[in-house]
């Protein structure tokens, strides 16, 4: 069986991606669980520039893999979560909900993916997805919503301050 380069290159990020997404999972420390976020966010880019999405890789670098984990770290460690340890405590009627949950998504994703298949997939301009045409949506239709996020992490922010300052 022959690979080619697109393959081997694809296999380089897919597996790695998979490997830490696991590890995000089953770490008992919450700062090696965001640093093997971080890996899988870095993965993930070097996936979407094989999908000839170099915008959307530069963003998962700077917005999720920069900001959103900075963020993320930030928090962990000005709550000292960084010696934590999950304890397990068994409930079976979580466990279920969850296996039922999992379940769920599953079938829903089969039914949208049944549903979506015999559709005719839609033509898009040249200039889809470019910086400028990301810009101009973002900017013009989307302006209120993107200032209330950049708004809502702000309190967020704040907040993560405010519960882990000590009494004095």
């Amino acid at each position: 069986m022959t690979f080619g380069a697109e393959t081997v290159t694809f296999l380089v990020f897919a597996i790695p991606l998979v490997l830490t997404a696991a590890g995000v999972v089953v770490s008992r420390s919450p700062m090696y669980a965001a640093m093997n976020l971080v890996a899988a966010f870095f993965c993930m880019a070097g996936i979407y520039v094989l999908l000839s999405a170099h915008l959307i890789a530069a963003l998962q670098i700077l917005v999720y893999a920069g900001a959103v984990m900075v963020l993320f770290l930030f928090v962990i460690m000005l709550l000292s979560l960084g010696t934590a340890t999950l304890e397990r405590d068994p409930q079976r009627a979580m466990q279920l909900v969850g296996v039922l949950g999992a379940i769920g998504v599953v079938g829903l994703l089969a039914a949208a993916t049944r549903e979506v298949a015999g559709l005719p997939m839609a033509e898009v301009g040249a200039d889809f997805g470019t910086v400028k045409a990301v810009g101009r949506v973002l900017f013009t239709h989307y302006l209120l919503p993107f200032e209330a996020t950049s708004l809502l992490l702000l309190v967020a922010i704040v907040g993560a301050v405010v519960v882990a300052k000590e009494k004095i």
